[in-house]
């Protein structure tokens, strides 16, 4: 009796173990998909990247919005942050995540479509979603398959249209904030569409600021950017891991780039500062962010001090504010 009564009791609890680990499977299922997805948030980071003698530059960092047409929260969140009066809107692709998102994402972009912007597309601009295995996610070398054709050609000319610059292999000079800035960038890396050779050479001397813009943190692109001596390259795609663990990061990036630079400001190389956004959205088959907020980023740029070198990057702690929608 003894020994079948211990059964018992060893089965009852591993019963209620059992249970237990599916409630918080079901609960931190719930968080992910309706709570922290739609958890929008502004980072603010500040560093000192601009040459001596230059207006601070407030630049806002938006990237990989998957839009659907009918993701109303995201759509009113995005449309706020006019408000903010960026000096530069910097984009840096995956807007669409529907070939009918076009018009929403217009919609949403509203006011910053007026201000000085740069642009490069990803992967999905051009193509639609899929359903994926993630755990090819943790092998850099897996087959990529590509959904539906996306209107990334609409896209395109409605950006354009309102006035930003498209940097795809092109070398742009804008003016924004008082500041001179000589911009270029390259398709999406990923899908391995970049072609830096078309933007090679080092960039304007008499800019105060030397940036450029790829979707994929890819460190082949990220080295040329480097050598030919730019001040800060931009990218998205790595939705700052996605599913994250807390006090350990993130598990992939979805690229070659480590996990140390999946989101936010860090260092590359001696002189050069890279700067990847977490993004604002998912792929509607991976609906779902863990300790990883959906962002955008709000980038003041200050001069380097007198005596100072490029490669001080002094990064400001980044804070996460949400930006009420």
């Amino acid at each position: 009796m003894d020994s079948v009564s211990g059964t018992n009791l060893s089965a009852s609890r591993i019963a209620r173990l059992g249970a237990g680990a599916a409630g918080a499977a079901a609960a931190g299922l719930v968080y992910s998909t309706v709570i922290e997805r739609n958890a929008f948030a502004l980072r603010h980071v500040s560093a000192p990247l601009l040459e001596p003698g230059s207006s601070p530059l407030r630049i806002l960092h938006i990237s990989d919005i998957h839009m659907t047409p009918h993701q109303h929260l995201k759509q009113a969140w995005i449309s706020e942050l006019d408000s903010l009066e960026p000096d530069l809107v910097i984009n840096t692709g995956d807007n669409l995540a529907h070939p009918s998102a076009v018009p929403a994402v217009i919609q949403s972009l509203g006011g910053l479509l007026a201000r000085p912007g740069l642009f490069v597309f990803g992967s999905n601009d051009y193509f639609g979603p899929k359903p994926k295995n993630p755990l090819k996610y943790f092998k850099s070398d897996h087959t990529r398959t590509h959904g539906e054709p996306l209107p990334w050609q609409d896209l395109r000319a409605a950006f354009s249209e309102r006035g930003w610059l498209d940097a795809t292999h092109t070398v742009r000079e804008i003016e924004a904030g008082g500041v001179r800035v000589a911009a270029a960038g390259v398709d999406d890396p990923h899908i391995e569409r970049d072609r830096y050779e078309t933007v090679a050479g080092r960039p304007n001397p008499l800019a105060q600021l030397r940036l450029g813009l790829t979707h994929s943190p890819e460190p082949r692109v990220l080295d040329a950017f480097a050598d030919d001596g730019y001040d800060l390259v931009m990218a998205g795609h790595t939705h700052g891991g996605q599913l994250c663990v807390p006090g350990y990061g993130a598990l992939v990036t979805n690229c070659s780039l480590d996990r140390t630079r999946v989101k936010g400001l860090s260092r590359w190389g001696a002189a050069m500062a890279l700067h990847v956004s977490a993004g604002l959205g998912t792929s509607p088959y991976a609906p779902a962010r863990f300790s990883c907020r959906p962002e955008a980023t709000l980038l003041t740029l200050t001069p380097v001090s007198h005596g100072g070198s490029d490669a001080d990057i002094d990064v400001t702690l980044p804070s996460l504010v949400g930006v009420q929608g």
